[in-house]
């Protein structure tokens, strides 16, 4: 895969490299000249400039990329970086950092945002989900807020352990998309059987998480 990463800032470098490590193919364009130079990116490829101007982004050759990551520390530079993306070269999927969430609401597909990625609200999920075992947390907003995904620690008192995941009647509009248990992530299936301290990913709408919290929290036996 091709990815272009807007910002060599500690966000960027960070994307960069586990991108790499997972052997992907990187571009990180970045104003600074003296940030080709530094050593933990050498497997990188670099372009100098504003990846706010249609040329630099030409010379990117941009449209053969299958992934734009807006990573820069200005939510203006991320905005302009993905509408570029979209509507001038195509490009397939973009994610947009969010660095003040007042601005979030701007973060949807009429700027060619495919998923927003807001560190405050990441941050917070985090927080949640350490203090709030047991509750639904808002991970991540995809299309234009359209789509969230969400995630659930069962707690060991929950009245969901035991039951198989078919046998719960989950929300319209709610998919189950992933289970990490002991570390380890697995697809889910009907006859699998809920466990405490499971980790149960979701996606699922606004519309339907009330609905969601309710059966995660009101399931009896």
């Amino acid at each position: 895969m091709k990815v272009m990463i807007a910002g060599a800032g500690s966000v960027g470098s960070s994307i960069a490299r586990e991108l790499v490590l997972n052997s992907h193919q990187v571009m990180i364009v970045d104003q600074k000249a003296e940030m080709a130079e530094r050593a933990d990116l050498d497997n990188v490829q670099w372009l100098i400039g504003d990846a706010c101007e249609l040329a630099v982004l030409q010379r990117a050759k941009l449209e053969e990329f299958d992934v734009v990551v807006s990573a820069t520390g200005d939510d203006k530079v991320n905005l302009v970086v993905s509408l570029l993306a979209k509507s001038e070269f195509g490009v397939r999927r973009t994610v947009g950092r969010v660095n003040h969430p007042k601005n979030e609401w701007m973060f949807d597909d009429a700027w060619g945002v495919d998923v927003a990625v807001s560190t405050p609200r990441l941050m917070t999920a985090l927080v949640e989900e350490a203090v709030e075992v047991g509750d639904l947390v808002r991970l991540l907003t995809l299309k234009s807020g359209e789509v969230h995904m969400a995630e659930f620690t069962v707690p060991h008192d929950s009245e969901l352990i035991g039951r198989t995941l078919g046998r719960v009647t989950w929300p319209h509009d709610t998919t189950i998309v992933a289970i990490v248990r002991d570390k380890a992530p697995f697809p889910p299936s009907d006859d699998d059987v809920i466990e405490g301290g499971d980790e149960i990913f979701f996606i699922t709408t606004p519309e339907a998480e009330a609905s969601l919290r309710t059966t995660l929290r009101g399931i009896k036996r």
